[in-house]
């Protein structure tokens, strides 16, 4: 089908109480205007997003992941303010590809594919989805008469018989763009709000006889975001739908409610993923287990185990190792080792066969610059032991335990660093002789 989709993004979203524009803030890893924007290009070629409120801001952040593939237009609130003049640029219809129009709003990261087709499949001139809601307070109401919408009243416009009214509009439609054409140019600002209502259109078609159809749609799933509380709803339905699509495609999941994923992350094969696990960002997951309260963020992870309480920072790859509890990776590559406790492990290279004992730290950072540590195949790295980066240890190095590690190792070395121990006779009692 031919469509345009218009995509609502315009507002300041004050009751979020935030200098982050509304449809920036996320859920689950995605900023919530592009959850709307990936649903319609899912529908549509033709997609304009509408914006006022920090546009260049948004527009930047949408310009980074969607490139050229969306449209943009800055609203003239102050000539044209509300849902009606976001569609208007000099008092006309924006111009768009299509001689059909659906219209979503930004904040909406709920929505699918699948339920806006059954709005769109429809051959009605205007399309409006409506939803019975147990608590209207807040939004437009959908006037029906004789089974025929009339009028969609907003809250500060309506009379006390009309809040009681529970159909109330979910802010999607699908419009012929002639309707939009013809009705545009004739909206006004004389309401509450002195603002151009988009909602207007359903009453100036309905007067003019044209057939304007409702589709009851789900509440949750349509329901926009406006404060904290419900952009943290939201996250938790989402959270739902990650962690159910994840099982039913083969990963074990314990207590999965008390599991966090990010929508970037990604499972391949068979996977376990045990209590209070956090999976961040840009994740690849492998034929791997993660145990108890590990953090994975933007890092691939390839047959191995990770944890419990083990944290894999960005930009990380590790495969078929064993990372055990407190150990922290961060900018490295694993292949093949095994570090099993308290360890850290930053912008390093580790080959296959190597050990790193509990309390091993890369020194990487030196308070200007981060540099690189790379240990060779079959290393052996004694507890306790730092390594000075930048530097180099060679295939089969033995470095004992409690050493300080500066210099590069040729391949075989045993390197140690450890000040002489002094064992002096009585020096317990002659330091505590005047403790009573």
């Amino acid at each position: 089908m031919s469509l345009s989709i218009i995509i609502l993004a315009a507002g300041s979203g004050t009751r979020m109480k935030s200098s982050t524009p509304k449809v920036l803030h996320k859920i689950c890893g995605e900023e919530l205007l592009f959850y709307s924007i990936e649903v319609a290009m899912q529908l549509s070629d033709d997609i304009h997003i509408i914006l006022y409120h920090q546009a260049q801001r948004v527009r930047e952040a949408c310009e980074s992941r969607f490139k050229d593939r969306v449209h943009f237009h800055i609203q003239d609130f102050e000539n044209f303010a509300g849902t009606g003049g976001a569609l208007m640029q000099n008092g006309e219809m924006i111009d768009t590809a299509h001689k059909r129009v659906l219209i979503l709003n930004g904040d909406m990261p709920l929505i699918t594919s699948h339920s806006l087709q059954k709005l769109i499949s429809l051959s009605s001139p205007v399309v409006l989805g409506v939803i019975e809601s147990k608590k209207p307070f807040g939004y437009g109401r959908v006037v029906i008469e004789q089974g025929r919408v009339k009028a969609i009243i907003e809250e500060k416009d309506a009379c006390e018989e009309v809040k009681k009214i529970c159909t109330i509009n979910s802010g999607v439609y699908v419009f012929d763009k002639e309707v939009l054409c013809k009705f545009l140019p004739l909206l006004d600002n004389h309401n509450a709000q002195n603002e151009y209502y988009l909602t207007d259109i359903i009453k100036l078609s309905a007067s003019d006889g044209i057939e304007v159809e409702s589709v009851l749609v789900d509440e949750e799933e349509f329901g926009g975001i406006n404060d904290k509380a419900q952009l943290s709803q939201a996250e938790e339905i989402m959270l739902n739908r990650l962690r159910e699509r994840a099982m039913r495609e083969g990963v074990i999941m314990h207590l999965p409610q008390s599991i966090y994923i990010e929508k970037g992350v990604r499972f391949e094969g068979e996977c376990e993923i045990e209590q209070g696990v956090q999976l961040f960002g840009n994740t690849l997951i492998k034929d791997t287990h993660i145990k108890a309260h590990s953090v994975v963020r933007d890092s691939q992870i390839i047959s191995s185990d990770i944890g419990p309480m083990a944290h894999i920072r960005p930009n990380s790859f590790i495969e078929n190792s064993h990372i055990g509890n407190f150990v922290e990776v961060k900018n490295s590559t694993l292949h093949s080792i095994k570090a099993g406790h308290l360890s850290y492990l930053g912008d390093s290279e580790i080959d296959e066969g190597s050990n790193i004992g509990a309390g091993v730290i890369t020194c990487n950072y030196d308070g200007k610059s981060k540099h690189k540590t790379k240990i060779g195949k079959n290393v052996f790295v004694g507890s306790d032991t730092q390594l000075i980066a930048p530097i180099t240890i060679a295939d089969h190095t033995l470095i004992g335990a409690g050493s300080t590690i500066r210099k590069d190792s040729k391949e075989g070395d045993l390197l140690t660093s450890r000040a002489e121990q002094k064992n002096l006779a009585n020096g317990y009692f002659a330091f505590f002789k005047d403790k009573k």
